[in-house]
């Protein structure tokens, strides 16, 4: 008989990172995590007592326009605490991102310039709060952060005004960005198999059929069509 395919469930890891200043993102958040097996991660200002609120947010702003004189320079982008995390551990990262005039928030910002490089090929999701204006420009922001990020589409976009439906609107979210399968694979695929099975990548293309080998293939996902089909890593 031909010999089965041996394997074994696994989960992903995944972060979430983000930072809150009227707390709507951190409840927000807070739901998330009650949901799906995360580490969580506050990005927090190194400068402390500041009232983003005064004056029309006016200390938010200038750190906007900061980066977006000059986005590729370090010293644009509003200091942070430091933060000990390991990113290589994470397959799956999620951003919470408040909105802070079109634009994600700059601390927020500062992270993922620090960071970017080191999520690439990485699953990235984000979820942006705002009282009204569109998101374009904070997932414009986290692909010019993270250029290489394997995006999830679409970003959830939850208003001010929803915050309190967060949990309907973040188990819908998951549902369309198919989370649980994402996260979910197969581990301790061999090399070479004498059974017969066809290997696709996640956008359905065929990259081996019968039994060849998957040596030369890249680390990723895939799509294993056999006796059974599931999802591999």
């Amino acid at each position: 008989m031909a010999a089965l395919l041996t394997a074994t469930a696994v989960h992903a890891r995944t972060l979430i990172v983000y930072y809150s200043y009227t707390n709507n993102v951190e409840s927000i958040v807070n739901e998330l995590n009650s949901q799906i097996e995360a580490d969580v991660v506050e990005i927090e200002p190194a400068e402390k007592g500041l009232d983003y609120a005064a004056n029309n947010y006016a200390i938010g702003s200038a750190q906007i326009a900061a980066i977006r004189d000059n986005p590729d320079d370090a010293a644009s982008y509003p200091a942070i605490d430091p933060v000990s995390v390991d990113l290589a551990d994470y397959d799956c990262i999620i951003i919470g991102a408040p909105l802070w005039w079109s634009q994600m928030a700059a601390p927020l910002q500062t992270f993922l310039f620090q960071n970017g490089e080191a999520m690439a090929g990485k699953h990235i999701g984000l979820i942006v709060s705002s009282a009204s204006s569109g998101i374009s420009g904070v997932e414009a922001d986290a692909k010019r952060l993270i250029p290489e990020g394997n995006f999830l589409s679409p970003s959830l976009w939850i208003r001010s005004s929803q915050t309190s439906d967060a949990k309907s609107l973040l188990e819908e979210w998951l549902k369309t960005i198919n989370y649980n399968a994402l996260i979910s694979y197969i581990d301790n695929l061999p090399a070479e198999s004498p059974e017969r099975y066809t290997v696709y990548s996640l956008s359905g293309a065929q990259l081996l059929s019968e039994a060849e080998s998957t040596a030369n293939l890249t680390n990723g996902l895939y799509i294993i069509n056999g006796k059974k089909t599931f999802i591999s890593k």
